[in-house]
């Protein structure tokens, strides 16, 4: 195993733990205050290296070292995926919160490209997934599918709300949060328990308990901010 190679795999360990200790608190902490900030800095941060070095373990192991497993390749394309995945989602959760004033339809290349990469991969690895008759693979890009496009779907589209932002701030953050647990659960989790196989129910669980709660943080901080809005105005 090259050094490299160590390297980007033990970053990606250190980075995971972080991640899944500190995503808690941007979720509990007051929003925009500076504990909030702070944790939620430190929560991208290690999304994005995570991204990094899950994107560059995923192709090291399909281009170079593929072994012996039958599921090498097909763990590796997900790999892959979760750092597609975690990588749009942190960078939209950041941007929409730099243009949260934004009145018109938002043209930025790197933007509507993140959003557009997570897309055509969720197309992509949904089609492969089907082809080796593998679920992980079938359904869980699934997720992406939805969020690459309604990420499109929002910078090209003008605010409908004054607190489209929030809301949106909300879906890519706890998209993250799907994300990481949900590698943790496939890789991590079984490593560390030494179980050879983890049930299928267990790797949808992040989906299965974060879609809901996206749903009502993103319906009661929409409504709270537009409040807010509302009565800064009057005043």
């Amino acid at each position: 195993m090259e050094p490299m190679f160590e390297i980007a795999r033990w970053l990606h360990i250190v980075s995971g733990f972080l991640a899944l200790i500190v995503l808690w608190l941007p979720m509990v902490t007051r929003k925009g205050r500076k504990l909030h900030r702070q944790t939620g800095w430190v929560f991208v941060i290690s999304m994005t290296a995570i991204a990094v070095t899950a994107f560059y373990m995923g192709v090291y192991r399909i281009v170079w070292d593929a072994g012996t497993e039958p599921d090498s390749i097909s763990f590796s394309w997900f790999l892959i995926f979760i750092a597609i995945l975690s990588g749009a989602t942190a960078w939209y959760g950041v941007r929409v919160l730099r243009f949260k004033r934004r009145e018109t339809p938002h043209r930025e290349p790197l933007d509507l490209f993140f959003a557009l990469l997570l897309l055509i991969a969720s197309i992509g690895i949904i089609v492969y997934g089907w082809a080796i008759h593998f679920q992980l693979l079938q359904y869980f890009p699934i997720i992406g599918l939805f969020l690459g496009g309604s990420q499109l779907y929002y910078w090209l589209s003008k605010p409908k709300s004054m607190s489209h932002w929030v809301v949106e701030h909300i879906v890519g953050m706890l998209s993250c949060c799907i994300a990481v647990i949900t590698a943790f659960i496939v890789f991590g989790a079984p490593r560390l328990l030494q179980v050879e196989s983890v049930h299928l129910l267990l790797w949808f669980l992040p989906t299965i308990i974060f879609v809901p709660l996206i749903i009502v943080l993103t319906n009661y901080y929409g409504r709270k901010f537009a409040f807010l809005n509302k009565e800064e105005k009057r005043g």
